[in-house]
């Protein structure tokens, strides 16, 4: 066993009744919060029913008929008449034609949504925003729970030390993920108020429902496969988190480096079991929202805002456990590189966000930019600049000197305002495509409140079931006498 500093002593954290009282008041105010929006998104949206539903009664008769009938005319024949010049003009460039069809494919595909749409296949719109929000706060805290064991790993991988003293905050972080599961699963119900691919008729020949692009999707795009996947991703997780924290409570009790190198080996699989796992909770679980478009750089731009955010949720907890007298050993200079991971990962979420934003925009192909045209042009445009501000600019001015990086006062500013961006950022990627123009804030608010308490409870728990410094780890002293 290393021999360490007589400064040192062995902390344990006591998850108080005052602050179990507190994270649960925290829960029952979010929920309360949460079920007025959802009451006041019902009853906005019943009025506004009724209200139509009393000028629908005064005019089908005379206006809409006709109107429809002469949109239909007027599309048949601008059909008709593509199709008599597509055949008139035996010289016609086939750029063009290619052109004319990727339109006319267009029009179908939005024909099959406005269909799907009015067939009720996804319900009300409050009960769409109830199920997006329950998506939306389970991805952003499972996310920082399974950041809390991939940084764990990469440590071990990379034989680093200095953050071995701190390593049981990102550590218990992980104590979320089967709870994360549970939350996922009561997800399922919803599902189909969320993924239009899981709509009725979408990949039937035949249906009025259907559509060509889910169709050809629908080997990897089925429920049974995605619960499928579900389970896996999960599965693959917990397993691994519960080795690697058996393994590091084991070298406390026997110290050695028997544990040390079995955690590097278990770390090693995990990480690359990790990038494919991730990958697959991006496209299920994000990106098949926008079913008709895809990036090949999506699940990238998902890590860096998980990374963002993981980070953030660490010095959270390491300020707020220094608040209460413990973890001083946590000093200026582990602050330090906590902060340039905040800063070099914001600058990475920027360089993926903007490699994937400007490529798309710049080739201005309908089926591409189509998932950027709500959020840039239409009813999300101050959120996406916002969003870009709160995620880029202002972590970019603020940390980019050394003080700022090194002083958990500091720290404690832009922890607040990235994990509002970050949620903010997943918020851009969900809603738009659930909800389309109907959205709102109170329900969400509420929602994460919830949330927060919850993933609080769990994590706290976690923290006081053993040391806050791991006293056996072979590389201890290194990280009590980190200094840059």
């Amino acid at each position: 066993m290393a021999h360490h500093p007589t400064e040192f002593k062995v902390e344990h954290f006591t998850f108080d009744d005052k602050l179990r009282k507190t994270l649960i008041t925290l829960i029952v105010v979010g929920l309360v919060i949460a079920g007025l929006g959802v009451f006041m998104a019902w009853k906005g949206e019943n009025a506004g029913h009724d209200s139509h539903g009393e000028h629908h009664s005064s005019v089908v008769e005379q206006n809409i008929p006709s109107a429809l009938t002469s949109n239909e005319t007027e599309s048949k024949a601008e059909v008709a008449g593509e199709t008599e010049k597509l055949q008139g003009e035996q010289t016609t460039d086939s750029a063009t034609v290619q052109a004319t069809e990727t339109h006319v494919a267009e029009a179908n595909t939005h024909s099959a949504h406005a269909e799907g749409h009015e067939g009720g296949h996804h319900g009300p719109i409050w009960l769409k925003r109830f199920w997006a929000n329950i998506l939306l706060n389970n991805f952003y805290f499972i996310g920082i729970a399974i950041f809390g064991v991939f940084f764990v790993a990469v440590q071990y991988v990379a034989n680093a030390g200095w953050a071995v003293s701190l390593k049981r905050v990102p550590e218990s972080f992980g104590s979320f993920l089967p709870v994360g599961f549970v939350l996922m699963l009561l997800l399922i119900p919803g599902m189909h108020h969320i993924y239009h691919w899981m709509a009725e008729g979408v990949s039937e020949v035949g249906h009025p429902n259907y559509d060509k692009i889910i169709a050809g999707k629908s080997g990897y795009l089925n429920m049974p496969f995605f619960l499928i996947r579900l389970a896996l991703i999960f599965g693959i997780w917990i397993l691994f988190y519960t080795i690697m924290r058996k393994l590091s409570l084991k070298e406390d009790e026997e110290g050695g480096t028997k544990n040390y190198y079995k955690s590097i080996r278990t770390s090693a699989i995990f990480i690359i079991c990790f990038a494919f796992t991730l990958m697959m909770a991006a496209w299920d679980w994000l990106m098949s929202i926008d079913v008709h478009w895809f990036s090949t750089i999506y699940w990238v731009y998902t890590f860096a805002g998980l990374f963002v955010s993981g980070f953030v949720a660490t010095v959270f907890f390491l300020i707020f456990l220094q608040g209460r007298g413990l973890m001083q050993h946590v000093n200026e200079n582990h602050f330090h590189d906590l902060g340039k991971f905040i800063f070099g990962f914001s600058i990475f979420w920027t360089y993926i966000w903007v490699s994937q934003f400007l490529l798309i925009w710049y080739a201005n192909i309908p089926e591409e930019t189509l998932y950027y045209v709500p959020r840039f042009l239409g009813h999300y445009k101050v959120l996406f600049f916002v969003n870009l501000f709160i995620n880029f600019l202002f972590p970019f001015l603020y940390l980019m000197t050394r003080n700022a990086k090194r002083a958990s006062n500091s720290l404690s500013t832009i922890v607040l305002v990235l994990a509002f961006g970050h949620w903010l950022d997943l918020y851009l990627m969900i809603m738009p495509g659930v909800v389309g123009e109907n959205n709102g804030f109170l329900m969400e608010i509420g929602f994460f409140l919830a949330y927060l308490g919850i993933f609080g409870l769990v994590v706290f728990k976690a923290l006081s079931k053993a040391p806050l410094v791991p006293k056996n780890h072979p590389m201890l002293d290194e990280s009590l006498h980190h200094h840059i």
